[in-house]
């Protein structure tokens, strides 16, 4: 039989089962998540238009825009390039050896028919982090506290509007890969040869000087090179090389039929708040401009004896990026 009331009700045995101890509170509680939901998909609206149903048609060889509905603002990514081989690998098997670490991070931001403006973030810049008492590197937040520690520490550091950035990328090794050999590989220009064999990690770059074309392992060697802990900034220039290398492939003829298929794959084995059709959104966006990326890096002061973090200049107005329509013409 039924455990019902006198009226045919369920009994107050039921309601505490469905609701606890406090069903007023959990209505309250159940009420706000969907007004909360109500509001973020609200929010989404604003970004991308709603796709037509029935324009759904394969993607264009030549037309970016027909992968998806272009963005209607501009669009602000936070990437975080971790050494763990997956998103959910309970040790990274790097150095140091443990959970995964930031060996990338940048903010991307995407508009339509303009270039991509990126801004690299210097991993070892010195940072407070919630209850820690010295200073620690940019990079550990994201052991620390994920990947929302992170971005609230970099919107405070580079001086972002609130609810800036928008979304957020984490990319593990794997899904650099996954990419570069899904796109049919990268073509870079290097200004020196790199070899190196670290039997700890399992890890060994082997790449000639001059133009090469990489595959998605040799594509993760160029990314994670960094023969002294201090040469952070060899290494973020060495990733400039990739991203450059990657945009140029996917101008390449035909690029745009294979995304959807990359897009997918890629997507599940990376962690993100975007959804693929936001992903081609976005890639479509930033391949409406024949451009290349704009990339920027912060200024930072000069290290001091053997200090291994770096500190900001100082006096630079906020926000540090991207510049004001205005500075950006001045410089």
């Amino acid at each position: 039989m039924k455990d019902e009331g006198p009226t045919g009700d369920p009994s107050p045995s039921r309601l505490t089962r469905w609701f606890g101890s406090h069903p007023f509170r959990t209505v309250l509680r159940i009420a706000t998540a969907l007004a909360g939901a109500s509001l973020i998909a609200g929010g989404l609206g604003l970004i991308w238009p709603k796709p037509d149903p029935m324009a759904a048609e394969p993607p264009s060889a030549d037309d970016p825009a027909s992968l998806a509905p272009l963005p209607e603002r501009p669009v602000m990514v936070l990437v975080v390039g971790i050494d763990a081989d997956g998103i959910n690998d309970p040790n990274n098997n790097a150095a140091p050896n443990g959970p995964a670490n930031a060996d990338s991070l940048m903010l991307v931001q995407v508009s339509s028919s303009e270039p991509v403006q990126v801004l690299q973030l210097p991993t070892e810049l010195a940072v407070n982090l919630p209850g820690r008492k010295t200073l620690q590197s940019l990079a550990d937040a994201y052991p620390v506290g994920g990947v929302a520690l992170t971005a609230d520490v970099i919107a405070e550091v580079v001086g972002l509007r609130e609810g800036e950035p928008d979304r957020f990328v984490v990319m593990p090794r794997q899904a650099l890969r996954s990419l570069v050999d899904g796109l049919g590989e990268v073509e870079v220009i290097l200004n020196q040869s790199y070899e190196h064999k670290d039997k700890t990690q399992n890890y060994s770059v082997n790449l000639q000087a001059g133009r090469q074309t990489l595959n998605g392992s040799q594509a993760e060697q160029l990314a994670r090179y960094r023969p002294q802990p201090k040469n952070d900034q060899a290494r973020r220039t060495r990733q400039q090389s990739l991203l450059k290398g990657i945009h140029e492939q996917l101008n390449q003829p035909n690029a745009v039929a294979l995304l959807p298929a990359v897009i997918g794959e890629v997507s599940a084995q990376m962690e993100t708040d975007l959804t693929p059709l936001e992903i081609m959104s976005l890639t479509a966006a930033a391949l409406s401009s024949a451009q290349p990326p704009v990339i920027s890096q912060l200024e930072l002061s000069p290290r001091i004896g053997k200090q291994v973090m770096r500190e900001l200049k100082p006096n630079q107005p906020l926000p540090l990026w991207p510049k004001p329509p205005d500075d950006a013409a001045d410089n």
